[in-house]
């Protein structure tokens, strides 16, 4: 990689604007939204034990969730504001997408163990509390539209908070389905309703934990953003005065929210200004259209292959 050559290196680092500067208005929010949840979880989570509700114990999965989402956009903020060390040079960043990892594998099984309880009930169906389950539904309900109003401004700006944002809007979702399972076994008796809102709300949560397993997994695979196209990229860098071509291209994300690049880059050999002035040209546009904020470019290196765009790793004995 770069480091093996004594060409010179751009680092752009100015760009870039962390979690960090976050206000603490919105730690605060974060704070209370995830005890609020908190209390929600373990209210349905009881609640459907103890109305027989397999959709509220369902939901309360599905609330889980929504804690877990806030706890993690808390994490990345806290994470953000820790210096690096020698022994990690990145910091705790990829913290949070481990912990993304191991928490969306869990709500795999999960889901499949609703599955298969509301499969049970659809062949003999349990009694409900319709009136019970109505109760903390609504309440649930209620939180979570607060909870989403609390995040909706930060959610447009940030997209670590637009996660938790969506998922407390999708739990709210779930909720009025309760409520209207709720009303209709009040009403009518129709107690199978139960698990068919079950089944619904556990599909959802199965979607929902395979969609973070497999962006965690993209992520610690060192995988090129999905929101970064490397071809535009690269016709980016070309496109810029002076530049003559581009290898040795890697792209890839430290966190949710964070990119890196590194690159080759050759200079044309007419060029009268540094290469230094070439490297912020690159990194102003990287941050600019790309949202790249950390990169390391090396410009001219005269013993790379440079039909390699995407070179080949290789290894070797020490």
């Amino acid at each position: 990689m770069s480091g093996s050559h004594s060409h010179s290196h751009g680092h752009s680092h100015g760009h870039a604007h962390s979690h960090g500067d976050i206000d603490s208005k919105l730690k605060r929010r974060l704070k209370i939204a995830a005890v609020l949840t908190g209390i929600i979880f373990f209210a349905e989570l009881f609640g459907g034990l103890l109305t027989h509700s397999l959709a509220l114990i369902s939901d309360s999965i599905h609330v889980f969730m929504d804690l877990l989402a806030l706890l993690l956009s808390f994490l990345a903020i806290y994470v953000s504001e820790l210096a690096p060390t020698e022994k990690r040079t990145y910091g705790l960043h990829r913290a949070e997408v481990f912990a993304s990892f191991v928490n969306g594998a869990s709500l795999i099984l999960v889901s499949g163990f609703i599955l298969y309880k509301a499969y049970g009930r659809l062949n003999n169906p349990v009694e409900v509390d319709g009136l019970g389950m109505f109760t903390v539904a609504l309440i649930g309900l209620v939180v979570n539209v607060v909870v989403a109003y609390w995040l909706h401004s930060y959610a447009k700006t940030d997209l670590n908070i637009k996660s938790a944002f969506l998922h407390v809007i999708g739990d709210a979702a779930a909720s009025v389905g309760v409520i209207i399972a709720a009303i209709v076994i009040h009403y009518t008796g129709f107690f199978m309703i139960d698990a068919i809102i079950s089944i619904f709300i556990a599909v959802i949560i199965l979607f929902g934990s395979l969609r973070i397993v497999l962006e965690a997994s993209h992520i610690l695979l060192e995988g090129v953003p999905r929101e970064v196209d490397l071809k535009a990229v690269k016709e980016a860098i070309l496109a810029l005065e002076d530049v003559k071509g581009v290898h040795s291209l890697h792209i890839w994300s430290i966190c949710y929210n964070v990119h890196a690049l590194s690159a080759h880059v050759d200079v044309h050999p007419t060029c009268k200004g540094p290469r230094t002035s070439i490297v912020n040209v690159i990194n102003d546009m990287l941050a600019e259209d790309f949202h790249i904020l950390y990169t390391t470019i090396q410009p001219d290196c005269a013993s790379c292959n440079r039909n390699d765009t995407l070179r080949t790793i290789t290894h070797a004995e020490r």
